[in-house]
């Protein structure tokens, strides 16, 4: 299995294939308009806008299980994401990251990349997974990674 083999409603409410970013890096990250790493919006964005020309994309699923951090609809999260850190990355609609309604792309992302001490929870808002250009998890991060931190990660993944 790889991440390609995972559908996901749009934030515009379209369903995606996720098999359309194959042959790309993705960073998936869980979101939160109201989290204390909120800000790292801006620094997922400098990421995107440096890399994605090499085939990098960041993927932004929205999360409402931690601290009802993104209790907003749809709509108001991207205005949200736009108006205050300009964010043009792919976002998707509100998910479970935890518990019996856990979308499945989590589930197989928590699965291959446990957390410290092998714990399969997503422990807060945006948690980051970077996947290779094959689809594979090739490594998870805590909420407090700052997206900076990642870069030599995403250059050696676009090889």
């Amino acid at each position: 299995m790889t991440v390609y083999d995972f559908k996901a409603k749009a934030i515009d409410g379209s369903e995606v294939s996720l098999s359309a970013y194959n042959g790309k890096v993705l960073l998936i990250v869980n979101v939160a308009s109201r989290c204390g790493f909120t800000p790292q919006y801006r620094g997922l964005e400098e990421l995107y806008e440096r890399f994605q020309k090499n085939g990098f994309e960041v993927l932004g699923f929205p999360c409402n299980q931690f601290g009802s951090q993104e209790p907003g609809s749809e709509s108001d999260i991207r205005s949200f994401c736009d108006l205050q850190f300009g964010v043009r990355f792919p976002l998707f609609s509100k998910i479970d990251v935890n518990g019996a309604g856990t979308h499945p792309l989590y589930e197989f992302l928590k699965k291959t990349r446990p957390g410290f001490l092998g714990t399969k929870r997503i422990k807060w808002n945006f948690t980051k997974f970077l996947i290779d250009r094959q689809g594979r998890p090739i490594k998870r991060y805590s909420p407090q990674t700052a997206p900076a931190a990642i870069e030599k990660d995403v250059q050696a993944a676009l090889g």
